[in-house]
């Protein structure tokens, strides 16, 4: 049978679901069940994209793909490269806070995170009048591809949901226009369920992993310092923590609203390592999105109740759960003073301040119908 050996991957997912360490409710399990749909859906995607001589942009992870503690605020895009080719990078810069590339040795797996190549913005090339933009990897052009260069991440980050505007993004190989790839044959189809069942086992066990190496070795309720995020990204800081919270406790975390960090941003994800329902809940907030105290602070109050104030991050029945805030295109090193605080404190001692809860939910959930697809 042609898809066997995908067929086979997706049982063997199933288990890896079923076994993972943090499973204790139904709830757990019923989530894991729906990430995977989504896992599967993702590994055909990349599978059929894993295309270096004719490549084009996928959308990484989305509301509905997700994995490794997507952004809400955040497109991410990638494409498969070749270290001994050339490509053209072309488009129009959209509206949003940030454009960032990065290139990688592969891509991320259970026992190691990809070597970032070359990292960079959009500040690092010349974008028109108009937005447009070409830039070259590889060969003779603006940005050399090193030895192993397998993967360029593209990502496009908003900091006002409600205003900023997509841009427009794509490649090619240099010296490949006009021309076809080769025709499909079964062989190379069977080979790519055999490839995508491989992208799927690799992505969950890679991202039950991860928060091992980066989150849960940390004490519970607390936020590290303001810290470049691994992996090499340009110009972004990051603060990370996992919660465990009563039903009748809240956590309040009070980080100063950065105006030299043109992106800041705070979400919340599930024990899967991925986002929680970011559409239709507040489970996480920009600081365009956020209320900032006349001292300049933002406290966000994580919780399963509505503490009635506008900063409240909802667990969504989800005791325990991991927290990241980061901070992007900064022109500065941020210091333990940029950081967060933290205090876990009773319900009803929680910060209170009036608000509209079903117009902040109406406009998310418009912002995100206009800037994404399923």
């Amino acid at each position: 049978m042609l898809t066997e050996a995908f067929v086979e991957a997706v049982a063997e997912a199933e288990k890896i679901i079923a076994g993972a360490p943090h499973v204790r409710t139904e709830q757990d399990l019923i989530e894991g069940y729906d990430y995977l749909a989504g896992s599967i859906r993702a590994s055909l995607q990349l599978a059929w994209a894993y295309e270096r001589d004719f490549p084009y942009f996928v959308q990484s992870t989305g509301p509905y793909t997700k994995m490794g503690l997507d952004n809400p605020d955040t497109l991410y895009f990638h494409s498969y490269l070749r270290d001994d080719a050339e490509y053209v990078v072309s488009g129009r810069r959209g509206t949003a806070v940030d454009l960032s590339f990065q290139v990688l040795n592969g891509d991320y797996s259970p026992v190691e995170v990809p070597d970032s190549l070359a990292a960079f913005d959009d500040r690092a090339f010349v974008v028109g009048n108009d937005g447009s933009f070409e830039i070259r990897f590889g060969g003779g052009g603006d940005f050399p591809l090193a030895k192993g260069s397998a993967m360029l991440v593209v990502r496009e980050v908003y900091n006002d949901w409600a205003t900023e505007e997509r841009g427009i993004i794509r490649i090619r190989r240099a010296g490949n226009e006009g021309s076809a790839p080769p025709s499909l044959t079964q062989d190379r189809v069977a080979k790519r369920y055999g490839v995508a069942g491989k992208i799927l086992l690799s992505r969950l066990k890679t991202f039950l992993a991860f928060p091992e190496w980066f989150y849960l070795r940390l004490p519970v309720n607390t936020l590290t310092e303001p810290r470049l995020t691994p992996g090499g990204l340009a110009s972004q800081y990051s603060s990370v923590g996992h919660y465990d919270l009563a039903e009748d406790e809240a956590m309040v975390i009070t980080v100063p609203a950065a105006e030299d960090a043109p992106y800041q941003g705070i979400q919340l994800g599930s024990m899967w390592y991925i986002s929680l329902d970011y559409i239709n809940h507040q489970t996480s907030s920009t600081a365009a999105q956020a209320h900032v105290d006349a001292d300049g602070m933002m406290r966000f109050v994580v919780a399963e109740r509505d503490p009635g104030h506008p900063n409240w991050l909802e667990t969504l029945g989800h005791r325990r759960g991991y927290v990241q805030l980061r901070w992007q295109r900064l022109s500065r090193a941020l210091t333990k003073e940029d950081g967060p605080v933290v205090e876990v404190v009773p319900m009803e001692k929680a910060p209170r301040l009036e608000h509209d809860y079903r117009a902040r939910i109406a406009a998310r959930q418009a912002a995100v119908a206009r800037r994404m697809l399923g």
